[in-house]
């Protein structure tokens, strides 16, 4: 045991940069394979499984993945830093729930309209969450 903790505790010496890149490269070539050795067969009984429908279903999956890579740069989209960061957002957005004075204002200036279709988006992304979780449109499978 003693001996696996030396192996990954930080070495002292410093490497030139093409070596480590080049030992992470070896990693990753070696991760891939053995990822891809492991996945093969899981992937290919889905393939037998979806049949015809496979390859416009690839198709599609790959048209989404593009169009969410081109919203994720032209948006600078990223994922919160810190809890703190999650926490400020849904505090302010608490208070104003809670502010007359605040609703005062938007029913004044017209920022209504904006704060009623992020209401909307809010309420069908639940939605589209309930239809997933219970796998069916309409109510649940009771047999």
């Amino acid at each position: 045991m003693l001996r696996l903790a030396r192996s990954f505790r930080p070495s002292r010496t410093r490497f030139a940069s093409t070596s480590t890149q080049q030992k992470a490269q070896e990693t990753l070539t070696k991760a891939l394979e053995y990822t891809k050795r492991t996945l093969t067969p899981v992937g290919d009984r889905v393939g037998v499984a979806l049949g015809s429908y496979r390859q416009p279903l690839l198709y599609n999956l790959s048209v989404a993945r593009e169009l969410l890579k081109q919203i994720y740069i032209a948006e600078s989209l990223a994922p919160p830093r810190s809890f703190s960061t999650v926490f400020d957002a849904y505090s302010t957005l608490w208070t104003r729930v809670r502010d007359v004075g605040y609703w005062r204002t938007i029913l004044s200036n017209g920022e209504w309209a904006r704060v009623g279709v992020y209401a909307v988006e809010a309420y069908g992304i639940f939605k589209i969450g309930e239809i997933l979780g219970r796998r069916n449109l309409v109510g649940y499978d009771l047999h």
